[in-house]
């Protein structure tokens, strides 16, 4: 298992933790291994559900469990994921959501249900390359996103979830076709000021995306009217290419090279204080935000920073808080990436990963 770093740190590497190992014997025979706990290996069981799929199920689920009773376990649990005790977390909020986060981890035992993940496909033409992020969540911690591209949109995709937005979710938005126009250092400071900028452009969406709704509803009325073969429509062939040449023209011209000084604005809360003071572009942008257990989920504006090729961050406008991501830079040497219709395919599949 490979577990992010400590939170705040997100460019530090990622942790890599066994779960289990396979003995292969002669005559074709194998024995498992569960690795889970600390008193060492002990038996389990791996079975091939089907493709890009197993599972693992721990036959000795003792070996999981510390003289010191679920006390000492928590403990252990907390140095190991978080690098801290419970006496150095003293917010009251955090300690109640680190206790969901062991209570629900723990429940498993490490009986789990394992499925590839497919690494989103790159284009000459994406504002940075796709991948894996570790991104800073308040008192969730760090969590694991996928940065893919979708021509005049980015998504960011969970890949690890918490008990407001489970994995699967698409986290954040970027709607590359609004790029916004940061004010001078002093005048950013002020988060009134930001606020505006952000609305005006939502407003502003708002306005295209009826009027596009508007026009797509008076082309089919025309088309019934006419009674002829329908027309291709927006999404067709020949429009496709123009909307993405024309999305992928703004794309690159925005990764010129350039960048202009970024400070986060007076009362947004941010875990990590070491983020850069530079930035490359910043989009508009709408995030997911959510009660415990999914509940009332609802996307809000936001501004989405890309700093450098391999860290950007994101500005939830409605929580005054910020994240930072840094890209994941360990090499997986059996990650496919496929076409770009088979992503996004798969990406609407993705909601059945477990948190």
């Amino acid at each position: 298992m490979y577990l992010p770093p400590h939170d705040p740190h997100v460019d530090d590497p990622m942790r890599f933790k066994p779960l289990f190992r396979i003995h292969l014997m002669e005559r074709k025979c194998a024995t498992v291994e569960c690795m889970y706990g600390h008193k060492g290996p002990h038996n389990g069981h791996i079975q091939i559900v089907k493709k890009d799929e197993f599972s693992t199920k721990c036959n000795q689920t003792d070996h999981h469990r510390m003289s010191g009773g679920r006390q000492e376990e928590f403990r252990t649990w907390l140095r190991e994921e978080w690098g801290r005790t419970l006496e150095d977390i003293f917010h009251e909020h955090m300690q109640e959501l680190i206790l969901m986060k062991f209570i629900y981890t723990s429940q498993y035992d490490n009986c789990l249900t394992y499925r590839r993940i497919y690494l989103p496909p790159s284009s000459p033409d994406d504002l940075i390359k796709p991948g894996l992020f570790k991104g800073t969540y308040g008192s969730h911690g760090l969590e694991i996103v996928m940065l893919s591209f979708h021509g005049k949109k980015a998504k960011g995709t969970k890949i690890t979830g918490d008990p407001n937005i489970p994995a699967g979710q698409q986290t954040v938005e970027i709607d590359l076709a609004h790029p916004l126009q940061l004010p001078d250092i002093e005048t950013l400071r002020d988060f009134s000021e930001l606020s505006r900028i952000v609305l005006e452009v939502q407003e502003q969406v708002r306005r295209e995306e009826q009027e596009e709704e508007q026009r797509q509803e008076e082309e089919d009325h025309s088309q019934q009217a006419a009674s002829q073969p329908a027309a291709k429509p927006l999404g067709g062939e020949g429009a496709e290419g123009e909307e993405t040449a024309a999305g992928a023209e703004g794309t690159t011209q925005n990764k010129a090279p350039a960048s202009q000084p970024f400070v986060l604005p007076m009362g947004v809360i941010s875990r990590n204080e070491d983020y850069p003071r530079t930035c490359r572009i910043c989009f508009y942008g709408t995030g997911l935000i959510a009660g415990h257990g999914f509940t009332s989920p609802e996307r809000t504006p936001g501004v989405f920073v890309l700093f450098d090729d391999d860290r950007f961050g994101f500005i939830w406008l409605e929580l005054k808080s910020f994240s930072l991501y840094s890209r994941i830079k360990v090499s997986f040497q059996n990650a496919e990436a496929p076409s770009r219709e088979a992503f996004d395919e798969m990406l609407k599949n993705i909601q059945s990963l477990a948190t």
